[in-house]
């Protein structure tokens, strides 16, 4: 059967131990969090656990489990034992878990209860010192960026090291030098980094837009891709990896890439059912069912099959004519959700990095051209 869901967001932790200026989660006018204890309880934790193993054995297929916040690891070993040993009782090392840090927190005994239980650890950073200490500061207004590099350090040095580094994630910064920032994350000796753009809409244009039609995202992209392609020992990027295997006929395995349908579930640190928390950034309350619904309940497996996540699911297909009619459109598959809200029109528009995204896919088809002829 057609798997119900690939992705189970845990909001294990409500609360941050630093204040990212971009942050969709507590600057982009989202307050649910404020209304959320500071941990998912033993109680929620328990009754996931229990969901997802009914999941598990209904569709036959692994989805992977991704721990986000807030910040995870401010659960402490204690707490995250519990929860991953609670996770573990029920579901196969076949089953992905993840989780995503800013990496402050990392400490040698947090990773050996990650190693333990099979759950690897993906490092937020933004590039350099000087990049990366612009947005991710902490609480006092202080960059994170020693602080970072002093946790990734210590991942690096695990004896569990070449499963616990699931590689690093970044959010772009149009004004930095994609060159730059590439060779620092390879000296960092990460397996990967991936790349998000930074949040935003038709209405609130993301940093550094000029317009609707401006590419500033784009470029920048594209002067990574050169960069990229340029390196005889590249660093592996995914979201440039998975451009290209489309273009030379592959699947994408990226949300807001392709026209695959992902079934990607948040639970929230009450419980909670919610659609992905990226929405935040269009309004508040935008992640919102229509109806509450709380895993506690013990009928996460029929919200699946519900109208409801139906349409969740249906939503991540484009449906304004100017996506439908587009020859981009197996590899862009519209964009993320997120980036196509106007208050107007809700999320029936183009995404507002469409005029980025053409003139990325302009340049990898040219530059796969060189090498294999004309590809789609």
């Amino acid at each position: 059967m057609e798997a119900l869901i690939d992705t189970v967001l845990l909001k294990v932790a409500s609360r941050c131990n630093i204040n990212c200026t971009y942050c969709y989660v507590y600057h982009m006018g989202d307050d649910n969090w404020s209304r959320q204890g500071k941990f998912m309880s033993g109680e929620t934790i328990e009754a996931t656990a229990r969901e997802l193993k009914k999941v598990a054995d209904l569709q036959g297929k692994p989805f992977s489990i991704v721990l986000h916040g807030g910040e995870p690891f401010l659960l402490g070993a204690e707490r995250l034992k519990f929860l991953l040993s609670t996770l573990r009782n029920v579901l196969s090392p076949e089953f992905p878990i993840s989780i995503q840090t800013n990496g402050v927190l990392i400490t040698p005994e947090l990773l050996d209860i990650c190693s333990s239980y099979r759950a690897s650890v993906a490092v937020s950073i933004d590039g350099p010192k000087e990049i990366h200490d612009q947005w991710r500061i902490g609480h006092t207004g202080s960059g994170t960026f020693d602080e970072v590099v002093k946790g990734y350090q210590i991942l690096k040095a695990h004896p569990d090291h070449l499963f616990l580094n699931a590689g690093l994630l970044a959010v772009v910064d149009p004004f930095s030098d994609p060159a730059e920032v590439y060779y620092f994350f390879k000296s960092l000796g990460a397996p990967s980094v991936d790349f998000l753009y930074k949040d935003g809409n038709h209405d609130r244009l993301p940093f550094g837009k000029r317009s609707l039609f401006s590419t500033e995202y784009g470029n920048w992209m594209v002067r990574l891709l050169q960069v990229y392609l340029a390196d005889h020992e590249p660093l592996p990027i995914r979201v440039l990896d998975d451009m290209l295997k489309v273009l030379l006929g592959g699947i994408v395995s990226k949300e807001g890439l392709g026209i695959t349908d992902f079934g990607i579930l948040i639970v929230d640190t009450d419980g909670t059912l919610t659609k992905n928390d990226t929405l935040k950034s269009a309004f508040n309350g935008a992640d919102q069912f229509s109806q509450s619904v709380n895993i506690k309940n013990g009928d996460l497996s029929t919200f699946l099959y519900s109208e409801d996540f139906e349409e969740y699911r249906r939503m991540q297909r484009p449906s304004v004519a100017q996506c439908l009619k587009c020859p981009y459109l197996d590899l862009c598959g519209g964009g993320m959700i997120l980036h196509r809200w106007k208050n107007e029109t809700g999320f029936n528009n183009t995404s507002v990095y469409c005029a980025d995204q053409m003139l990325l896919i302009d340049e990898m088809k040219a530059a796969l051209a060189k090498i294999y002829g004309n590809v789609a």
